[in-house]
């Protein structure tokens, strides 16, 4: 059976089979495959079992998606290369699947003989064009921290821009305006009655 082995140094000896028809690897918990690395992405690639070929896909991370050192949308990784995430990099080592399984989305084959669609255009090589997307791809999902910003620091935040400022309180100074002007009509009222009754 296929599987990574991790060779990042505080990262090295962990190993994951590969099992299934599609493994996300990311930061977070909810990837079938979770690498707690800041230079990782929350979903920063997927691996897709297709037939005998694994393909690795980019799924727009901030630091990029790597096979031997090659920066990389779309790809098929062969045993013994090396995938590189941020600053965590992983070997598959093992057999690749023996068994194929149809990608999600691919159109087939009907009845009268019509051509198969192929879900992602791989030219010789390996490496899709950026532009080659396969079908029934989802959203993109939000990119992680670049690896400059871990660099840098943590920087202040501007916190008008992100949108977690305190909201001003519209209502209550409209409500304020409302009984300044109340209060100053009461109070000439008042004064206009008692000028008057003398």
């Amino acid at each position: 059976m296929a599987k990574l082995v991790v060779l990042t140094e505080g990262l090295g000896g962990r190993t994951y089979e590969l099992k299934g028809e599609r493994i996300s690897i990311g930061r977070l918990e909810d990837n079938t495959i979770s690498i707690p690395e800041p230079s990782v992405s929350s979903h920063h690639c997927e691996l897709i079992i297709q037939g005998n070929e694994i393909l690795v896909r980019d799924l727009q991370s901030t630091n990029g998606t790597f096979i031997n050192g090659e920066p990389v949308t779309h790809a098929v990784i062969k045993p013994g290369q090396v995938l590189r995430m941020g600053a965590v990099e992983l070997r598959l080592e093992g057999d690749t699947p023996a068994e194929p399984a149809p990608l999600a989305g691919a159109a087939t084959a009907s009845a009268e003989g019509a051509p198969k669609s192929s879900p992602l255009v791989t030219p010789p090589g390996g490496v899709a064009s950026k532009s080659a997307r396969p079908l029934g791809q989802t959203a993109p999902i939000p990119r992680g921290v670049s690896l400059s910003e871990l660099e840098s620091g943590a920087r202040p935040a501007d916190l008008k821009k992100t949108g977690f400022a305190k909201k001003e309180d519209k209502s209550s100074k409209l409500v304020w305006l409302v009984v300044a002007v109340v209060a100053a009509v009461i109070v000439g009222l008042v004064a206009w009655g008692l000028v008057t009754i003398r």
